[in-house]
């Protein structure tokens, strides 16, 4: 079995893959920065829900998919800053998602953050992604 070389990436990936299959159930391996990401599209109301089980050997993520009419509160994912080209911001270049209806996702000295919650905070940082 070979290692995940990109495991934001992964998780974005395994995300549309199920919003696509209208899958209410996806599931992720676990890692702090997946579970701030997740947090993150809760609290945004991309996803009904997440939960971190650690019963099984290898913890994993379960993310509950919000549907409405059959179609995913998510329309899109895109990884912005990746490991071969990694992108910052300042906290006055945090760009805008379609004109404010998505949500750009960063990596901060604070945490990971919304791009709103950096701008209120100002602070930069990494641009993880891109969800619309």
């Amino acid at each position: 079995m070979s290692a995940i070389t990109d495991p934001i990436a992964d998780l974005l990936a395994r995300v549309r893959n199920g919003v696509r299959a209208q899958k209410i159930d996806i599931v992720v391996p676990y890692s702090k920065m997946k579970a701030e990401i997740a947090r993150i599209l809760k609290d945004e109301g991309y996803i009904a829900d997440y939960a971190v089980d650690t019963s099984a050997a290898h913890p994993r993520i379960r993310i509950t998919n919000k549907l409405v009419d059959k179609t995913s509160a998510i329309t899109g994912l895109r990884r912005v800053s990746r490991p071969g080209l990694r992108r910052y911001v300042g906290a006055d270049e945090i760009p805008r998602v379609l004109g404010g209806m998505g949500v750009s996702i960063l990596s901060t000295s604070r945490g990971v953050l919304s791009g709103r919650e950096a701008k209120k905070q100002k602070v930069g940082g990494e641009l993880l992604a891109y969800i619309w």
